[in-house]
C-alpha cells in the first residue's frame, strides 16, 4: 500500500469533517492528519480541543458550524442517540449542511437504523452511508482497519481514497445498512470463538491440565484465533475491563437476530453463544469485556483460571 501517493492526492482535496474523537475515532483522525488530510473535527468533550488543534485539526464548536466547511462528514459515535443528536439536534448537521453532503457513518448501530437514517436525511438532500469498522485502536492508528461500506457504487468510489487510507481491508458490502449487517456477522463468529474458549478453558483446567500449558496451546495450536491470542492472556491475568463493554456490544446479536428472523433452520452455534452471552449479562458482567463469559463457566465448574 503506497501511503505517500495517497497522502499527496488527499492533501490536495478539500477538507473533511470528523465527529467523534473516542478511542477509535481519535486515532483515525490522527492518522488522517499525519498523511496530510485537512480535518475539521468536533467532539462533545471540549477538553480535546487543544490536543487536536496542536496536531493540525480545526476544532469546531458544534456540528452545525462544522458542516458549513465540508462536503464529506465522517462519524464515529457510540450509538444511535448520539448520532441523532449530532445530525438532528439543536446545533445539528441538518441545519446548515451543503446540498449533497455525504455522511460516512463509521459507528456501529442496527442495520435497520442505518437504513432509516438514510431515508430521513435524504429529505434534507443529505446522502448517508454506513461504514462500520473492525479492529483495535492500534489498527486505527496505523491505518490497517477492516472497513465494511454500505452504499451505492458511486458513493463508494467517491469516498474510497479516504477509506483506503484508514483501512487495510475495505469491503463494499452492498446497499446502505449492509455494512452494519456484515460487521454483525463478523462479530457473531468472534463471539462464538470467545464463548467456546470461555467454556473449554475452565473445563480443561477442571480435568487437571495446567492453565499455563493451555494458554500456550490455545495461542499456537490449530485452535489459535484472534480471540484466543487477544483474550487468553487477559483471562490469565484476570483482566476483564478496558475493552468494549458486553452490554454495548449486544447490538451485534440483535442485528443478526433481526436479519435472520425470517430464515428457517436450526442455528445451534448462534443460539448457544447467545445463551452464554445472556447468562454473563444476567450474572452482572455487562460492564466487563466479552472475556467475562469465562466467569459463567468458572462458576459452573467451580474452578478459577489464573
Amino acid at each position: 500500500m503506497d501511503f505517500s501517493k495517497k497522502a499527496n492526492s488527499l492533501a490536495t482535496m478539500d477538507g473533511i469533517g470528523f465527529i467523534g474523537l473516542g478511542q477509535m475515532g481519535g486515532k483515525m483522525v490522527e492518522h488522517l492528519i499525519s498523511h496530510g488530510v485537512k480535518v475539521f473535527v468536533h467532539d462533545k468533550n471540549k477538553s480535546l480541543k487543544d490536543y487536536y488543534q496542536k496536531l493540525g485539526a480545526s476544532f469546531e464548536e458544534n456540528p452545525e458550524k462544522l458542516v458549513k466547511k465540508i462536503d464529506k462528514l465522517f462519524l464515529c459515535l457510540p450509538f444511535k442517540p448520539q448520532i441523532d443528536e449530532v445530525l438532528f439536534g439543536v446545533n445539528g448537521v441538518i441545519h446548515s449542511a451543503k446540498k449533497d453532503l455525504l455522511i460516512i457513518d463509521m459507528s456501529t448501530i442496527y442495520y435497520s437504523d442505518a437504513q432509516a437514517l438514510k431515508e430521513r436525511l435524504s429529505l434534507s438532500n443529505i446522502r448517508y452511508c454506513d461504514s462500520p469498522i473492525s479492529g483495535l485502536p492500534i489498527r486505527a492508528q496505523n491505518g490497517t482497519l477492516t472497513i465494511m461500506f454500505g452504499g451505492s457504487e458511486c458513493e463508494y468510489q467517491e469516498v474510497l481514497p479516504f477509506l483506503n487510507l484508514l483501512g487495510e481491508f475495505v469491503i463494499h458490502c452492498g446497499e446502505c445498512g449492509f455494512g452494519q449487517m456484515m460487521k454483525a456477522y463478523n462479530n457473531i463468529v468472534y463471539n462464538i470463538n470467545i464463548a467456546a474458549i470461555s467454556e473449554i478453558f475452565p473445563l480443561a483446567v477442571k480435568s487437571g491440565l495446567r492453565p499455563e500449558a493451555l494458554e500456550k496451546l490455545f495461542v499456537s495450536g490449530s485452535s489459535r484465533s484472534f480471540a484466543s491470542e487477544y483474550f487468553i492472556p487477559k483471562m490469565m491475568k484476570r483482566e476483564f475491563s478496558d475493552d468494549y463493554l458486553m452490554e454495548d456490544a449486544f447490538k451485534d446479536i440483535e442485528n443478526v437476530r433481526e436479519a435472520t428472523s425470517n430464515i428457517d433452520g436450526d442455528k445451534p452455534l448462534l443460539n448457544a453463544m447467545i445463551k452464554t452471552y445472556l447468562d454473563a449479562l444476567e450474572m452482572g458482567f455487562g460492564k466487563s469485556s466479552k472475556s467475562a463469559m469465562l466467569k459463567v463457566y468458572e462458576k459452573r465448574y467451580n474452578v478459577k483460571i489464573s
